[in-house]
């Protein structure tokens, strides 16, 4: 059961932690310190029951019906590009480039819409959790499968934390406007890569 845990652990780790544009959401929440715990958790819950739902045969559903990964493939697309096109105006925008009380703030109804936008439209989610992890998670014997869950949704958890709360401890570095620019245009320059990604396979 150790074993699957681990596996399940280090193969979701690798896959997780890498930059992108959910990472890059929950980055930008952390360091404006709005609404992370709700965006953290929503990050969370959605691994959880997407690598659940891969792990109980899901994964093969998918694979069997690509029509579904198409329709999320241009819908994803187009909200990166929105997106993308959001953060390199934001990083030339003055008024964005600080924590104060000018920075822009999301409601609580943004912020979550925002991050399940993130998670729900992006093809590259169901391809890491529900086929990848889903179907390696499957091929666990008896109880392997769900260690396997467990394990992977662990290491889901743990980083989406780590990332939401550690950020602040970059909120010195990040209060010099250059630094805000900087940030904007990676996460600009992310989700065009996504992008491009996306439409041209």
């Amino acid at each position: 059961m150790l074993s699957a845990a681990l596996s399940g652990f280090s193969l979701a780790a690798g896959l997780i932690i890498a930059i992108g544009s959910q990472n890059a959401h929950v980055l930008r929440m952390g360091l404006l310190r709005q609404h992370v715990g709700k965006t953290v958790l929503v990050c969370m819950l959605s691994d959880a029951l997407l690598i659940a739902a891969g792990v109980a045969g899901m994964g093969t559903l998918v694979q069997q019906h690509p029509l579904l990964l198409d329709l999320t493939r241009w819908g994803g697309a187009a909200f990166l590009f929105w997106y993308g096109l959001r953060a390199w105006r934001a990083a030339f925008a003055s008024e964005s480039l600080n924590l104060g009380d000018t920075a822009p703030r999301y409601t609580a109804r943004q912020a979550m819409l925002t991050v399940l936008a993130f998670t729900l439209l992006n093809p590259h989610v169901y391809l890491d959790t529900v086929v990848l992890l889903g179907s390696i998670g499957a091929q666990q014997p008896g109880e392997g499968k769900l260690w396997f869950a467990i394990g992977s949704t662990a290491a889901s958890i743990l980083w989406f934390t780590a990332l939401g709360y550690g950020a602040r401890l970059l909120a010195p570095l990040f209060a010099r406007p250059l630094s805000w620019r900087l940030l904007d245009g990676l996460v600009g320059t992310v989700m065009w890569s996504l992008t491009l990604s996306l439409v041209w396979r």
